[in-house]
Parts: structure tokens; sequence; C-alpha cells
């Protein structure tokens, strides 16, 4: 129960949410997002595109099938080293293994949201006499979105998770309690480090679950089966 009691104390102390302290709380949660965010945005600026291309016209899809397996597969702190060795310390070595750890998700769902598109859909679209890139953009993207944003939302929990490597590194984030911790023997901080990670890609995913319900369409996402109408009573 000492652990537990330390843990409390060193999460409600005030000092270490003081946003000048640069080892508190405060700063290391937004070391950790910057990570985050960053490997985000490269991942999905190439992930997506790619599978949307691979989903629409089917063509390489052996890429997509094989990237998940490979990503489960793939060691992050092994990556995290090999990047070290060729390139040095810094953020490098982290966002690399980072956007490499985020793009089989992104890439996975992404293929599969538009292969799980009725094909008769996509005809019908292309029989109104739209475009592919419309077809895709109009169509075939906005039936796909629960799954595309499952992988979004997966990605980031794994980035979040991982993201504790860049103390391995010398950098900051929720990692730097885990190293620190762990060096000292302060075992309610190495607890906290944990808490804290597992709290924020909670607090994410509840975010982009949020982002989910606004951006999916009602008639896709099922909510609109659960609207009743009134039926009118004839006398």
């Amino acid at each position: 129960m000492s652990v537990l009691t330390d843990v409390a104390a060193f999460l409600a102390a005030g000092s270490n949410w003081q946003p000048e302290n640069p080892d508190g709380i405060t700063a290391r949660l937004l070391e950790h997002l910057q990570y985050t965010g960053i490997a985000l945005a490269i991942a999905t600026a190439i992930a997506i595109p790619v599978g949307l291309f691979i989903g629409h016209t089917g063509r390489f899809a052996f890429i997509a099938i094989n990237a998940g397996n490979a990503g489960r597969a793939l060691p992050t702190l092994g990556l995290l080293s090999l990047v070290v060795i060729l390139v040095g310390i810094g953020l490098v070595p982290v966002i690399v293994a980072l956007v490499v750890l985020a793009i089989p998700p992104l890439l996975t769902s992404t293929y599969a949201g538009l292969q799980s598109v009725d094909r008769a859909t996509v005809d019908a679209a292309r029989g109104q006499g739209m475009r592919e890139r419309q077809v895709l953009l109009r169509t075939e993207v906005p039936i796909a979105l629960p799954i595309l944003m499952s992988g979004i939302r997966n990605a980031t929990l794994q980035v979040v998770a991982t993201a504790t490597v860049a103390a391995y590194v010398a950098l900051g984030g929720f990692g730097r309690f885990l190293i620190d911790g762990l060096a000292v023997r302060d075992y309610a901080q190495v607890v906290a480090g944990a808490v804290l990670v597992a709290a924020l890609a909670i607090v994410l995913d509840l975010l982009l679950a949020g982002v989910q319900r606004l951006v999916v369409s009602p008639g896709v996402s099922g909510r609109a089966l659960t609207r009743t109408t009134p039926r009118k009573v004839s006398p």
C-alpha cells in the first residue's frame, strides 16, 4: 500500500504540475504529445493515401495485407536502436520508429474500409457519371470511415504507449518517469509514469471516438436506425 500512497502523492504534488518545471508532469505531457503528434501526422500522410489507392484500384493488395503482420512482428526498440546507430541520438530515431509502428494499422484499416464497401454501391456511383476520384471521395471514403477511424484510433494508442522509448535516447515524455524511476529504484515514480501513459491513451481514444461520431454519417454508423419516427394513426 505504501507504493500506491507514494504514487498518489507524486500525482497530487502541485510542483509536478507546474509548467515551468522541466521535469514535471505538464512538461513531460507536452513532450509526449509532441512525439505522438509528429509521428501520427507523418504516418497518416504516408499510409492513408497509399491505402486509398490500393483499396480503390485493388492493385498491390498484398502490401496492405502483409503490412499488418509485419507491423505486429517488428520490435520497436530494436528498430530504434538501429536508427540510433545509423543517424545518432536525437528526435529523428524516435520519430522514425514511431512512424514505422503507426503505418501498418493505418494502411490496413484504410484498405479494409474501402474493401468493405458494397460493390453495387460503387457501380451505382459510376453509373451516375461520377469520375473515379468522385467515387473514391464521395462514396467509398464516407462509407469506409468507421473502419478507417478505428485504424487511426488503434495507431494512436500504439504510438502513445510506445513513445515512452524516447527516454531511452535521452529525450523526454512520460518515459522519463519510467527510466529515471528505475534508475534510482523509485517504483512510485515508475507506476505513476505508467498510469499517466494509460490515462493519456484513454483520453485520446475518447476524443477520437467523439471525432468519429461527428464525421461518420448516421446512416453509415447505424445511429439513424435508432431514431424512431412517430407514425400517424389514421382515424
